[in-house]
């Protein structure tokens, strides 16, 4: 049986050590806070902004929700935005997705400022990520920075290993390949025009998906020998209406050394990842002018 690389015992062991740091942050007149932005009544939004919500509370950090109409328009859209940016009080913001409306062809990765821009997608920010300079003060893009530190704790080694990323997103895909690279492994990046998948992702000591297909990775994808270990990033709606990833889980989990579970797995690394971020966030307010 594979080792399930679930999120839970790593989130409870970073809990009580970001509650810590928040309360210092505290005591030095510096309370983290995070606001996000929601346009429109996505459903799905709101159990990921409940989730967001939920572990601020945990780590002591301040949680605001701006929710707009639909109907908001592109200018108010950008007034509002501009009173987050200017707001000393607020250290870290992030546009829930989807946007709708007018603001919706928004240039919305740089519509929040870079040093609170804890989703890590400004373009300021991704020029330091791209360019190597990964310090305390870096602010990550979230689920690449969960998918890392889930491999990390769970003492998966990546220098000489050969991964295979599936997706060329500007919020996974890339970044990830990035990490990857720089963490030591041999990185081989498919997407919707790679020819014979299974041929890569069968040499591959580890494979990580996130493309958004359901069973995209099935047991003819991998190489029983090679104890492969499997990140699931994908969340799709089956026809029964659960939740489930990319890999076809029941026939994959008996033939791999390690895989994410879905749910369970990279969904709440991100999230924790954020509010790491929000932390970061704060702690580098305090040498702005």
């Amino acid at each position: 049986m594979a080792t399930l690389l679930k999120a839970q015992p790593l989130v409870d062991s970073r809990i009580p050590i970001m509650r810590d740091e928040c309360a210092e942050l505290i005591r030095r007149g510096i309370h983290p806070k995070l606001v996000v932005v929601q346009v429109g009544d996505n459903p799905a939004s709101l159990s990921y902004i409940t989730n967001k919500r939920r572990l601020c509370e945990r780590v002591g950090a301040q949680f605001e929700l701006r929710h707009l109409p639909e109907s908001t328009s592109a200018a108010e859209f950008q007034r509002v935005m501009e009173g987050i940016n200017a707001d000393k009080a607020v250290h870290g913001c992030i546009i829930q997705l989807p946007v709708y409306g007018g603001c919706h062809s928004l240039p919305l990765e740089t519509m929040v400022a870079p040093h609170k821009d804890v989703d890590g997608f400004h373009p300021a920010n991704t020029a330091q990520f791209y360019l190597g300079r990964l310090d305390q003060a870096a602010l990550l893009p979230c689920t690449p920075k969960g998918v890392m530190s889930l491999l990390e704790y769970y003492r998966i080694p990546l220098a000489g290993k050969n991964a295979v990323v599936l997706g060329r997103s500007q919020i996974v895909g890339k970044p990830l390949s990035l990490l990857l690279n720089l963490a030591g492994a041999t990185v081989t990046m498919c997407h919707s025009q790679t020819r014979d998948l299974a041929e890569h992702t069968r040499r591959a000591d580890i494979v990580i998906s996130a493309v958004g297909r359901e069973k995209l990775l099935r047991a003819e994808h991998f190489d029983p020998q090679r104890r492969t270990v499997v990140v699931d990033v994908g969340m799709n709606k089956s026809s029964e209406g659960k939740l489930v990833g990319d890999v076809d889980f029941a026939a994959v989990e008996p033939l791999v050394q390690a895989i994410t579970p879905v749910p369970g797995g990279v969904g709440p690394m991100t999230v924790l990842s954020l509010i790491e971020n929000l932390l970061t966030a704060a702690k580098n307010s305090k040498d702005r002018p």
